[in-house]
């Protein structure tokens, strides 16, 4: 197990390294200064680590993770609102773990503790140019989709592998590997897929339909009492702990935009955020399909080619190692080590498909005699 000082050291430079990559690729500067300032933040965290690590000598900080370029390359195909995604819930999860050890050690609470995505709006809060609009922009960018569509990508392709897996190794076990396996893979493969694809629809729209009602709603009200509106936004930002004047102020500037008002008071009454009412039920429900499908093929592809013993070993093989990519890709949203992340998931792959091909095999006998 690695050292926890090591591992800390290696968070707040990955971190620091991060934060960096964001503010350069921000073009709100006001947004980017309080990237910087995390930057700055996670790096004198690194040096009081390396401090104690190397108390009374010169050490050097350690390049970022390979789970940290990771998530820099992603950002720069997808865009580093998913890279903030990913790391706010890193903080997050750090946070709370840090204040757990010390009620159960029952040692005080400062305040030090608290997670970095309350930092970074109390950072911007206290910007002395800060105005409504960069704040409801800050407000979109960290509440965005962040990391849940990598997530969904990854869990997408789990569910499909690790259940077509299960089916796959069911059917092998009462046939011994035989052409039923094909057809109940890809029949498994086809089923799963639509069934996720369609569940995926049905979500989005419903979640659409019903969120758009609300937002209407709350734009009748802004129209009917826009003076009644600004009142309430200025109290959402005084909840915040902004100075009244200030607050009043950034009201003001906010409402001079209808939109942008209508925006922040939807998302701080409805727990809405616009972006994510964006996407297409259609879109959605594509991408299930696809992601569910990708995975489900991989125990599939051996049947195509080969029978018999051959056919389920190499099944066995490739579906392990899809079973290990796909724990090592978990890594970028929990931080954990890539070897037991990966050989965690191809454990519970592998006992899952283990218990469906004995039953399949019981029945199999049964069948057969």
């Amino acid at each position: 197990m690695a050292n926890p000082s090591s591992k800390n050291l290696q968070t707040e430079v990955d971190a620091c390294f991060l934060y960096t990559k964001l503010a350069a690729a921000e073009s709100d500067a006001t947004v980017a200064s309080v990237f910087r300032q995390m930057s700055a933040i996670e790096k004198s965290h690194a040096e009081a680590f390396l401090k104690k690590m190397n108390p009374g000598s010169i050490a050097a900080f350690p390049p970022p993770s390979f789970r940290a370029k990771t998530l820099n390359i992603i950002g720069k195909v997808l865009g580093y609102d998913y890279v903030l995604g990913v790391l706010m819930d890193t903080e997050k999860s750090i946070s709370n773990a840090v204040v757990n050890a010390k009620n159960k050690n029952k040692l005080p609470i400062t305040g030090s503790e608290t997670n970095h995505v309350k930092i970074l709006r109390s950072l911007l809060e206290n910007e002395s140019k800060v105005t409504g609009r960069s704040l409801a922009k800050f407000e979109s960018r960290h509440r965005s989709v962040g990391g849940n569509a990598l997530r969904a990508a990854v869990l997408g392709g789990n569910d499909g592998l690790v259940s077509n897996f299960s089916l796959v190794m069911g059917i092998a076990g009462a046939t011994t590997g035989g052409s039923g396996v094909l057809l109940a893979g890809v029949a498994g493969l086809l089923a799963g897929a639509l069934s996720m694809a369609l569940g995926e629809w049905i979500s989005v729209k419903s979640s659409q339909e019903l969120h758009e009602n609300q937002m209407q709603l709350e734009m009748e009200e802004l129209e009917t009492n826009p003076e009644g509106e600004q009142k309430e936004l200025a109290l959402i930002y005084i909840a915040k702990g902004i100075p009244e004047d200030q607050a009043h102020a950034m009201a003001a500037d906010i409402m001079m935009n209808k939109s942008d008002a209508h925006e922040v008071l939807v998302k701080e009454e409805l727990g809405i955020n616009v972006e994510e009412l964006k996407g297409s039920a259609l879109e959605a429900a594509v991408y299930s399909f696809i992601l569910f499908a990708i995975g489900a093929v991989i125990p599939v592809i051996p049947f195509m080619f080969t029978r018999g013993v051959t056919a389920i070993i190499i099944s066995v093989i490739s579906s392990a190692a899809g079973l290990f990519l796909i724990g090592s890709a978990i890594t970028l949203f929990t931080g954990k080590s890539i070897w037991f992340s990966g050989f965690r998931q191809v454990l519970f792959g592998l006992i899952a498909a283990a218990i469906t091909f004995g039953i399949g095999k019981l029945i199999g006998v049964s069948v057969a005699g």
